[in-house]
C-alpha cells in the first residue's frame, strides 16, 4: 500500500487517464482506464472521480484525450467544442470544472500549430500543470491552515475534502492531516455524509491511512456533540465560493454551520483559489445540482424506503458568508469582509508569499 502522502485519485499513464473509482471504496481499490473524453465525463457524472479540484484536473485531461488520436481529416475545433460541452454538462455546482475548461479553451486558442496532435500536446501540458499546481496549493493551504487549530483540537468535518478530492493532500482534510503532524489534533469527528456516505467511506478511509484519530458519527449528531462541548472547530471544503464569501458545499454543510454559530464553534472553509468565483455575486446565484432520488431511497443498491416513495436529492447547499470564520487558501487565510479579501486573493500572483495570510488580523 502506498504511503498516505502518495495517495492520488488520478494519474496520467502514458496514453490514458487512470482514475481511482471512488464508488468502490473502501472495499476495493479499482482503477478506471479512460482513453477518451466520454469515459472521463462518465466518471465525473457518476462520482467515480469527485471533489471540485479533482474534477477540474480530470476535465483538463479529458480535453486532451478528445484531441489525441483524432482520425485523419477530423476538425479539431469541432472535437474540442464537443468535448468542452460534454464535460461542462456533467456537474454544475463545482466551479473548478468550468475554471479548468476555460483554461483549456485558452490553451487551445493560443496554440499556433493547429494539428490535432499539437493541440492535444498543448492540452496535455496544461492538464499536467494544473495537477502540479493543485499539489502545491494543497501544501500551502495545509501550512497556513494548521495553526488555526489549537493543541488538542477536536475537529468536525463534513463530506470528503482530502487527497481523494484533489490532486494533492487535500483541502480541509489536508489542513487536518498537517495539524495532526504538528501534534495539534486530539480527535476528528467524521460526519457520515448522507446520502452517499463520503465521510464514512472516504474520509474515514483517508484518516485511517494517515494515522489520524477519528470517530464516525451520524450527520444528525453534530449538534449534540457541540452542545456537550466536544467540538473545538469545524473545517470543510467547498465546491464554489461566491464573490461575497457564500460557500456551496456538500448537502448538510449549512446545517453544521448554523449549529457551529449557535454553540460558538469556529467554522472554517479550505479551498484553492480556483474555487473562488468572482462571476457569481452570492450564494443565490450558485447552481445547485439535483441528483437522482434513488440515491436517497436506496443505499448500496438496496432499497430502504417503501416502494413508490419518491426521493429528493439536492447534492449541495449554501452556507452564508456570515457563518464563516475564515477561508483558507493557498495564498493565505481570508477573513471578513470576504468581498474585499477574496478580491485581494484573486489579484495575487499564484504562488507568491503563499505562507503569509491575506486579510488576516491577529
Amino acid at each position: 500500500m502506498a504511503a498516505p502522502s502518495e495517495l492520488s485519485p488520478l494519474e496520467w499513464r502514458g496514453d490514458h487517464l487512470a482514475l481511482l473509482d471512488q464508488t468502490r471504496l473502501p472495499d476495493e481499490e479499482v482503477w478506471l482506464a479512460c482513453h477518451d473524453v466520454e469515459a472521463v465525463a462518465a466518471a465525473i457524472g457518476r462520482l467515480a472521480v469527485r471533489g471540485a479540484p479533482a474534477i477540474g484536473v480530470a476535465a483538463a485531461y479529458g480535453l486532451a484525450l478528445a484531441l489525441r488520436g483524432a482520425p485523419a481529416g477530423a476538425d479539431p475545433e469541432r472535437l474540442f467544442a464537443a468535448a468542452h460541452a460534454r464535460l461542462a454538462a456533467t456537474r454544475p455546482t463545482a466551479v473548478n470544472l468550468r475554471w479548468a475548461l476555460e483554461r483549456g479553451r485558452a490553451a487551445f486558442a493560443s496554440e499556433r500549430r493547429r494539428s490535432a496532435g499539437d493541440l492535444a500536446a498543448a492540452l496535455l501540458a496544461l492538464a499536467r500543470r494544473l495537477q502540479e499546481d493543485d499539489v502545491e496549493a494543497n501544501r500551502a493551504m495545509a501550512a497556513v491552515g494548521a495553526p488555526l487549530l489549537g493543541p488538542g483540537a477536536r475537529v468536525l468535518t463534513h463530506c470528503n475534502s482530502g487527497a481523494l478530492a484533489t490532486a494533492g493532500i487535500g483541502t480541509a482534510l489536508g489542513v487536518i492531516v498537517e495539524a495532526h503532524r504538528q501534534g495539534r489534533i486530539a480527535q476528528v469527528w467524521v460526519d457520515e455524509t448522507r446520502p452517499l456516505l463520503q465521510g464514512a467511506r472516504l474520509t474515514a478511509w483517508e484518516l485511517g491511512r494517515a494515522g489520524v484519530p477519528h470517530r464516525l458519527v451520524t450527520d444528525s449528531m453534530a449538534g449534540a456533540l457541540m452542545a456537550r462541548g466536544e467540538v473545538d472547530a469545524v473545517i470543510v471544503g467547498a465546491d464554489r465560493i461566491a464573490a461575497n464569501g457564500d460557500v456551496a458545499n456538500k448537502i448538510g454543510t449549512y446545517t453544521v454551520a448554523v449549529l457551529a454559530r449557535r454553540h460558538g464553534v469556529p467554522f472554517y472553509v479550505a479551498a484553492p483559489r480556483s474555487t473562488l468565483d468572482p462571476e457569481t455575486p452570492d450564494g443565490a446565484a450558485i447552481p445547485i445540482e439535483e441528483r437522482a432520488g434513488s440515491e436517497v431511497t436506496e443505499l448500496g443498491g438496496r432499497r430502504l424506503a417503501p416502494p413508490g416513495t419518491v426521493g429528493f436529492n439536492w447534492a449541495f447547499d449554501v452556507t452564508p458568508a456570515e457563518l464563516v470564520r475564515a477561508i483558507v487558501t493557498e495564498v493565505g487565510v481570508l477573513e471578513p469582509p470576504f468581498a474585499a479579501s477574496i478580491a485581494r486573493a484573486l489579484a495575487r500572483a499564484p504562488r507568491s508569499n503563499a505562507r503569509r495570510p491575506v486579510g488576516w488580523r491577529a
